[in-house]
């Protein structure tokens, strides 16, 4: 079984699809999710507090910032805005598939987790995240 998840951003940040993904797995198996990008990744992270997404993403625009910062002069990628570069990089630190077992139609996930596109670009996307769900 498989489908296709689109998620819009706005920019930066952690967005949470869970319930779309719960709301279409069934059954049990593995479930796979692949985001067709090379500048967002996917996480499964805590989805109880807001500030975890907050200081997240502040975090990876501290570790790896624009190009117009000093130091990313060494960048040469810099065509596509100064962003871009950058969210290669933090794509490439962070993974771009994830694999949640499913059980009884849910997914098997701890109390305060949540899966999330996170988006490494300033403008808005669509972004595609291509479902597996095997038995």
């Amino acid at each position: 079984m498989q489908t296709v998840f689109r998620i819009t951003t706005e920019g930066q940040g952690l967005y949470e699809f869970t319930q779309q993904v719960e709301s279409w797995v069934t059954g049990i198996g593995l479930l796979t999710l692949f985001v067709r990008h090379t500048s967002c990744s996917l996480l499964i992270q805590e989805n109880a507090n807001p500030e975890v997404k907050i200081d997240l993403t502040n975090f990876f625009r501290r570790l790896v910032p624009p190009t117009t910062d000093p130091s990313m002069s060494y960048l040469t990628h810099t065509y596509e805005g100064p962003d871009d570069m950058p969210a290669h990089i933090k794509a490439a630190l962070t993974p771009v598939s994830l694999s949640i077992p499913v059980i009884d139609g849910r997914l098997s996930l701890g109390t305060w987790q949540g899966v999330y596109l996170f988006e490494h670009r300033d403008r808005p996307h669509t972004r595609q995240v291509v479902a597996h769900l095997s038995a």
